[in-house]
């Protein structure tokens, strides 16, 4: 079954140098374009990530610092990437809590602004967990009746996704082919940052979720406590979690 699209979705995979969000980079990053019409476009890049590549990751994707050493940095790939996902939906796998925060990172950290208010997010692991709890290649085997024999290759495991997503739409009947049902049956708790910080409350209000203001409304907390709010701008936070703590910020200063 094709999807269902109201306009352009950005599949994407991001192979990086470790799991930490805020202080991994990206060593290489494909993307398959996939229009309304079902027209599409792939890109794939290797990227020169500025730091060591661990030999214990390099194990996992194989791509090593001699790799690597010739290829552009993110800062020079970034505004070609950001052209592409402009106007987009984004889809991936496990996107929502590791690849789409880190591309929040990078994209930041090259002060390209950053914003996903517009964007629906679609996870197709969680769709699969929710439905049959697995990995991505066995989600390729068990949907798609293939073996996914370039695992841990950006490319290879961007097309898998979509492969995958265009058949739980066929296996299962109760998924809706709309790219804002499927981001929110995808979502899991409801982030306001990505990195999970900043959680929404039951009346859509932005709240914090750890340390001793767990629970209460971030813009409560950056009014009665200002320090916070630099503390939290100097510390080791994800750089669009800052921003969304400034965004809180000016909103509550317009009001005044």
């Amino acid at each position: 079954m094709e999807l269902n699209l109201h306009k352009p979705i950005c599949f994407f995979d991001l192979e990086t140098t470790g799991i930490n969000i805020t202080k991994d980079r990206i060593v290489e990053i494909s993307i398959l374009k996939v229009f309304p019409n079902h027209n599409k476009e792939s890109y794939t890049w290797r990227v020169n990530p500025g730091i060591p590549i661990p030999a214990e990751t390099t194990a996992v994707h194989g791509i090593s610092d001699k790799d690597v050493e010739n290829e552009p940095t993110f800062s020079e790939l970034a505004p070609k990437i950001q052209q592409l996902l402009e106007g987009a939906d984004l889809a991936g796998y496990n996107s929502n809590r590791f690849d789409i925060p880190l591309l929040a990172e990078e994209m930041l950290r090259t002060e390209i602004d950053f914003d996903l208010d517009k964007v629906k997010a679609i996870d197709v692991q969680t769709i699969f967990h929710k439905k049959e709890k697995r990995t991505l290649e066995a989600a390729y085997k068990f949907y798609c009746n293939k073996n996914l024999d370039d695992a841990h290759s950006a490319e290879a495991d961007t097309n898998a996704t979509y492969e995958v997503l265009k058949s739980q739409l066929d296996r299962y009947q109760d998924l809706q082919n709309d790219t804002k049902w499927l981001a929110e049956f995808s979502a899991h708790k409801k982030f306001a940052d990505l990195a999970g910080f900043l959680v929404f409350n039951k009346n859509g209000e932005e709240v914090f979720s750890f340390g001793k203001h767990k629970g209460k409304k971030a813009e409560d907390v950056l009014e009665q406590e200002p320090g916070y709010f630099g503390w939290i701008q100097n510390a080791d936070f994800p750089r669009y979690t800052k921003k969304i703590l400034t965004r809180i910020k000016l909103r509550k200063l317009a009001t005044k």
